[in-house]
């Protein structure tokens, strides 16, 4: 099986069944990337070299404004996609199988973890993993030490506070914390 093949069941929302075929390719997807974050978390890396080793990483070009502190951790890689002026701090952690998407000009603090898979309630179906995309939108601020789980949207302009766990969607322009994450206010044009 093929990554674009891999990507499109993903993608459509599909299982991933412990043991099959669909489960060794995310395997071997897997130990391609930790190849590759081992090369970018080793040594120091201009900022040229960073762009260079995370569009490896996707398996697609990112912008020459992407900036990225290391170290970065992702045990896929091929299911991320950046838009412009994206930076993300040093020690996020993507589990990017069911899809992460960043719009332009995001933030993304340290220790940030986004993760696209749960595995089956059943727990004789324990090894099977359900893949849900996480969407953040442009001009988002996620903070220090989030957690995103699977199939969460952040609409565009919104900030999610140091801490927060966001179980569900956050509005646009929004700011939102705590543990799950709750709206705690809305974000007024030409508000500091």
């Amino acid at each position: 099986m093929d990554t674009n093949d891999f990507l499109a069941h993903l993608n459509s929302g599909k299982a991933i069944e412990g043991g099959s075929e669909m489960h060794q390719t995310m395997h071997n997807l897997a130990q391609e990337a930790l190849k590759i974050t081992v090369e970018l978390n080793g040594k120091y890396h201009t900022p040229e070299e960073v762009q260079e080793l995370f569009s490896r990483l996707t398996g697609k070009p990112v912008e020459p404004t992407f900036a990225l502190f290391p170290p970065f951790y992702t045990d896929c890689g091929k299911n991320i996609r950046i838009g412009k002026n994206v930076f993300i701090n040093s020690g996020c952690r993507f589990q990017d199988q069911g899809g992460i998407t960043i719009g332009d000009g995001s933030l993304i603090g340290h220790n940030a973890v986004l993760a696209t898979l749960n595995h089956d309630m059943d727990p004789q179906k324990r090894s099977t993993m359900h893949p849900a995309p996480i969407a953040i939108g442009k001009n988002v601020w996620i903070g220090a030490n989030v957690t995103v789980v699977p199939g969460v949207e952040i609409g565009d302009g919104a900030v999610i506070a140091a801490g927060a766990v966001v179980t569900r969607n956050v509005p646009a322009n929004t700011i939102a914390g705590g543990v799950p994450a709750k709206v705690i206010k809305k974000i007024e044009a030409g508000e500091q």
